[in-house]
């Protein structure tokens, strides 16, 4: 194995965890931003009105994304493990 592929697996890899991080995150940094906004605007500062509907939504993105998530990973994980052989050989 060669260092572009090694190279392109790790950028691979690292592609991989941003766009998790991106399906799984910027929703509920959108809903606190709204949430900040309708708190400022009505100068209302309870903690849990900011905390839940990120939590809600954050637990809906794993639900409704988690199957593709696990695929994406699970994909990535049996292209590594089939290409063993040939990094050692």
């Amino acid at each position: 194995m060669d260092v572009n592929e090694l190279t392109s697996f790790f950028a691979e890899a690292i592609f991989l965890v941003v766009m998790m991080v991106g399906v799984l995150v910027v929703p509920g940094l959108i809903v606190g931003l709204i949430v900040a906004v309708f708190q400022a605007a009505t100068q209302v500062n309870e903690q849990t009105l900011s905390f839940l509907p990120r939590l809600v939504l954050t637990l809906l993105m794993v639900l409704f994304a988690g199957e593709w998530l696990l695929m994406k990973i699970s994909d990535l994980f049996e292209r590594l493990f089939f290409s063993i052989p040939h990094v050692i050989g």
